[in-house]
């Protein structure tokens, strides 16, 4: 049996073709498109900001950060538990890495607040799983790609910060998935406390409610603003 290759995409979609920059450098406040069920990543500098547009405000958007000069060093939402003692961030929380170090920093949520930052990304394991027998888009590959398409290789497949993903905890510990509580037009806004790279995945999910009842996976939008 072949070595596990963190690297390699099961499948492939556009995100291998929609890359903003051959290395992930923006315009600044220039807003881009990322398109539903795909993945891109973009190089944000210390100081610089990120938002992250939810139009339809039904879609969720699987989050990651990377160190620029290191993408041994990433964004862990374990560690980013300890960090804050819970498991729901908010204004002014730091993105914490597995090196214990605060990434981005949330500046801005227009949401009532409500991500998720337990449940793994999905991939074509679990899709299996849901009852799917081809190939189906996921944010797993969608990392991959993202990072692929911009000359770089995802080290691992870390636990995401789900935006808008609504995923009630009760009190006896259990989970559910719930539609997105956002609305239309919700933003988040990310400051990096170093160079980083963010990779923002228009989640694919359609077999769960994660990204609503009876509408499709859509579009995310993102810009960045800063020197």
């Amino acid at each position: 049996m072949a070595s596990f290759d963190p690297s390699s995409p099961d499948g492939t979609n556009r995100s291998l073709e929609i890359a903003i920059s051959a290395d992930g450098t923006p315009k600044m406040n220039h807003t881009y498109t990322i398109d539903a069920r795909c993945g891109v990543a973009v190089r944000v500098r210390a100081g610089q900001q990120l938002a992250v547009i939810n139009p339809s405000g039904h879609q969720v958007c699987d989050f990651w950060v990377f160190a620029a000069d290191d993408v041994g060093e990433y964004s862990s939402m374990e560690h980013l538990h300890t960090a804050l003692g819970s498991i729901f961030p908010k204004v002014g929380d730091g993105v914490t890495s597995n090196l214990r170090r605060p990434l981005m920093t949330i500046m801005e949520d227009t949401s009532v607040g409500v991500h998720d930052t337990i449940i793994a990304c999905c991939d074509h394991a679990r899709y299996q799983q849901l009852g799917c027998t081809v190939y189906h888009d996921n944010c797993a590959d969608n990392l991959r790609q993202a990072l692929m398409a911009i000359g770089l290789k995802a080290p691992a497949i870390p636990a995401p910060f789900n935006l808008w993903m609504n995923v009630p905890v009760k009190a006896d510990g259990s989970t559910s998935f719930a539609p997105p509580v956002s609305k239309p037009g919700d933003q988040m806004a990310f400051r990096a406390d170093m160079d980083v790279i963010a990779v923002m995945s228009a989640c694919p999910q359609d077999v769960t409610p994660v990204n609503g009842v009876g509408v499709a996976p859509d579009i995310l939008e993102f810009y960045v603003t800063g020197t």
